[in-house]
């Protein structure tokens, strides 16, 4: 019997073998809607970040990114959340995350609701409490924190692409948010 070599590498793809792999198979992603909740745990506000999306907009989007190869789910919830609202934004991951719903992203968004001009992707979706400071990074151009009230606004919901107010209406369905 052989040795199996069970390291694995996180680099990242070239941008020409992603491209390769994004056409041929489904790819796997987290989104995080961060929120932050009173003392009974109501959530109060919830984060969008200003940045480009998958179609060439500049959009309000919640936390989302890839799973690495060999990544646990929760590593990489984590990862996607500093990288995006900062290393000090002290994100609540649980120790075994469940995500509330999944949403299936193709390039021909009639067929879910969810586009994603570039591929197919899988993304389990998570609602994450942060109990620091939020300041985005240089993957976003801002960060905003609404009340349910104003996230699901036509203000708000007008900035948003790909179907991520949808999501946003899940999230706060699914937390009892839903004005």
């Amino acid at each position: 019997m052989s040795e199996i070599d069970t390291a694995t590498d996180n680099t990242w793809l070239s941008h020409e073998d992603l491209e390769q792999v994004r056409a041929q198979m489904p790819i796997v992603y987290v989104e995080a809607v961060p929120v932050r909740v009173d003392p009974l745990g109501n959530v109060t506000e919830i984060g969008l970040l200003l940045r480009q999306a998958a179609d060439g907009t500049i959009s309000r989007l919640i936390v989302s990114g890839r799973v690495l190869h060999g990544e646990r789910v929760r590593d990489a919830l984590l990862r996607h959340c500093e990288k995006d609202l900062g290393p000090l934004a002290l994100p609540r991951i649980p120790v075994d995350p469940s995500p509330f719903t999944v949403a299936e992203y193709f390039p021909n968004g009639e067929r879910s609701g969810f586009h994603d001009p570039r591929q197919h992707a899988v993304s389990l979706v998570y609602i994450v409490p942060v109990d620091g400071e939020c300041e985005p990074t240089q993957q976003a151009l801002d960060l905003a924190w609404y009340t349910p009230a104003q996230v699901v606004s036509p203000s708000v919901i007008g900035q948003m692409t790909g179907g991520q107010d949808r999501l946003l209406r899940v999230a706060l369905a699914h937390v009892g948010q839903l004005p």
